[in-house]
């Protein structure tokens, strides 16, 4: 559809106030840690490719991009040469790509030096795919970074994209980053870069983090219930919160969003699907039940659940192995964050009194922060199952390195008669390390007396939950090698 180059003239304007020496308007002085690895490849490019930005609504991806624009304007790089575009916009996304480009141009003469193009909701865009692929390929003094629901972005288009683009999951914060959001004062806990430096730690260090980390379970707590998205760390109460993260980020994703990207009309049923998975996060999922309970044909389910994971609002987790084991095998699925469920099934702070649930939550919490401080490095996750129905929750796996994690989230100290699974599986695996999530601040350090067959003992840290979380997070920031 033609749309007048005033008119997209005066849209453009009014989403880059550069271009007039005006800063920004309320940028916030907190950033993602993705923010690091998206500068880099803005400034620093190993070579030369598109960003994409992918991750849930309302997870901050267009805040990092303008962010991103201060910094370069900041660099002196000539506002001329800065572009943002968001393609919901109806002017913007009726006018197509091209056109942006024409009346951008025509509104601010190209400068000297590297163009940067920084487009919003790309997934709007026509043919988005082969125009990205022809830019990459033909026009090297333009630098693109774009957003959008990054599942359908590359799925759609995959074979055009390949080598064309760089992929930067964001999801929702981390412990820390919520920490920082909400500038709380608390007491600093030390430094740990990677999770093997507790292996070397005293007795002494161990109960001084237990005394420093005292203040930080209630927030912890706060932080399951609250969520992970800005908008909710920042809002005063946590039923606003919760009713924020329902309404304005759980339904119109759901109701808007997949109808929008997918073309999907039974959405009553794919609201029923998710508010199922909410029932069940954390756990295998059964999808005979599912279509049994929801009155919907198998496919249709899979289809449901697929798209779900598209938009990043859950994970699935495969079953250990390979060939056969996987696909005969169920899989395992965690809600995008640990708040999704409590907030849509309406439970509010119950969560806290509610031993099952809680666990739940941080088993969540606990996966999504293992995935967001290793998914750079094609960390692949997977949960095992062994005799006697015998799990474990999590098993990190790369270049044949596995680090297995149980989440054991409950007022009593940790055994080793609870941890039958973990211990079955690093025996008969060879594994050196591992890792059980606890509660109480104190059932924390390497566990002692633990069966020992073979010609190498296994070792197993206990790590509370609240301490875990809050490291990986901040180690975030410096993305060293892997390293458990």
């Amino acid at each position: 559809m033609r749309v007048s180059k005033e008119e997209l003239i005066a849209v453009l304007a009014q989403f880059n106030p550069w271009w007039r020496g005006e800063p920004i308007a309320d940028l916030p002085d907190w950033q993602r840690a993705a923010s690091r690895e998206l500068n880099r490849w803005i400034n620093h490019p190993p070579v030369h490719r598109a960003i994409l930005l992918s991750g849930a609504r309302q997870v901050g991806k267009t805040t990092l991009l303008q962010q991103q624009i201060d910094a370069l304007l900041k660099q002196s790089v000539p506002a001329a040469n800065i572009l943002y575009a968001t393609f919901d916009h109806p002017v913007l996304k009726l006018a197509g790509i091209e056109a942006v480009l024409e009346a951008w141009r025509e509104r601010e003469p190209r400068v000297d030096g590297s163009e940067y193009l920084f487009l919003d909701e790309a997934q709007f865009i026509r043919d988005w795919g082969t125009w990205v692929k022809h830019q990459i390929d033909f026009n090297k003094q333009r630098r693109i970074v774009f957003t959008g629901s990054a599942m359908p972005l590359v799925e759609a288009d995959q074979e055009s994209g390949v080598g064309r683009w760089h992929t930067i999951r964001l999801t929702t914060l981390s412990f820390y980053e919520y920490l920082q959001i909400k500038q709380l004062q608390l007491p600093a806990l030390p430094p740990l870069k990677s999770l093997t430096e507790l292996f070397d730690w005293t007795p002494p260090q161990f109960y001084r983090a237990q005394e420093i980390a005292v203040p930080y379970v209630g927030h912890f707590h706060e932080y399951l219930i609250r969520g992970g998205f800005p908008q909710t760390a920042q809002v005063e109460s946590i039923t606003q919160a919760q009713r924020l993260l329902r309404e304005d980020i759980i339904d119109k994703a759901l109701k808007r969003d997949m109808t929008a990207l997918f073309g999907v009309r039974r959405i009553l049923d794919l609201e029923h699907t998710f508010l199922y998975l909410c029932m069940h996060d954390g756990g295998l999922l059964n999808i005979t039940d599912l279509s049994s309970n929801l009155e919907v044909k198998r496919p249709t389910a899979q289809h449901f659940i697929e798209l779900l994971e598209a938009c990043h609002l859950i994970y699935r987790l495969p079953p250990f192995g390979y060939g056969k084991d996987v696909l005969k095998g169920r899989f395992k699925i965690y809600l995008a964050d640990a708040a999704i469920a409590p907030a849509v099934l309406l439970k509010g702070k119950s969560i806290i009194d509610d031993p099952a649930a809680l666990g739940v939550a941080t088993e969540t919490a606990v996966f999504k922060h293992l995935f967001a401080r290793y998914y750079s490095q094609n960390v692949r996750f997977t949960y095992w199952h062994g005799k006697k129905d015998r799990e474990v929750d999590l098993v990190a796996e790369i270049g044949g390195q596995l680090i297995p994690f149980e989440v054991k989230y409950r007022a009593q100290h940790t055994g080793a008669r609870e941890l039958k699974g973990l211990i079955e599986l690093c025996e008969q695996k060879k594994i050196g390390r591992g890792y059980v999530v606890t509660k109480s601040l104190d059932d924390f350090g390497l566990m002692t007396g633990l069966p020992q067959t073979g010609d190498t003992a296994s070792q197993i840290m206990r790590l509370p939950a609240p301490l875990l979380c809050y490291w990986m997070g901040a180690s975030e920031l410096n993305q060293p090698e892997f390293n458990d």
